[in-house]
């Protein structure tokens, strides 16, 4: 007689919203690693980040006294805010653990490496941001990246 296998635990799916993308980065950074942190709001920025109104474009982090802090995120006020709306490119404290936070300090203590946003998110129900360490590319490393690109692109047409 055939028995089906008992499932231990129920799988679990993961569910990530996204918010915005900083497609910026990709192109004007090398990304050596990237790292997933939790990102500290207020009421009403949360209510704007569901409607999805932000932007990463010019956003940038850093180790400050032991703690990640997220510079020039825009997170556009919310409409229905009154007199209890944030502003809208403060700063804003990130979630990690002491050992990631010495991790990412030693790094960008490196000549030539910064902390950029590159995805912002809902993972969960909790405002996630997803941090990579880059290096700034220099403009023959864009014109490669471009042509990479581009004969990626025919390749595919040709198929």
């Amino acid at each position: 007689m055939f028995r089906r296998p008992m499932a231990t635990s129920p799988e679990k799916k993961v569910v990530i919203t996204p918010i915005a993308t900083n497609r910026k980065a990709y192109f004007d950074y090398e990304v050596s690693e990237d790292i997933e942190a939790g990102i500290v709001l207020q009421g009403t920025e949360v209510k704007s980040l569901r409607t999805g109104k932000a932007a990463l474009t010019d956003a940038w982090a850093e180790v400050v006294r032991g703690e990640v802090i997220l510079h020039q995120l825009y997170v556009a006020e919310y409409a229905f805010g009154n007199v209890f709306n944030h502003a809208a490119r403060r700063s804003r404290k990130l979630l990690l653990h002491r050992e990631q936070i010495d991790r990412l300090e030693r790094k960008t203590s490196e000549k030539g490496f910064t902390l950029i946003p590159l995805e912002l998110y809902f993972k969960e129900g909790k405002a996630k941001v997803k941090l990579g360490v880059c290096r700034g590319k220099k403009q023959y490393d864009k014109r490669a990246t471009v042509k990479a690109r581009d004969v990626r692109r025919e390749q595919e047409r040709d198929d």
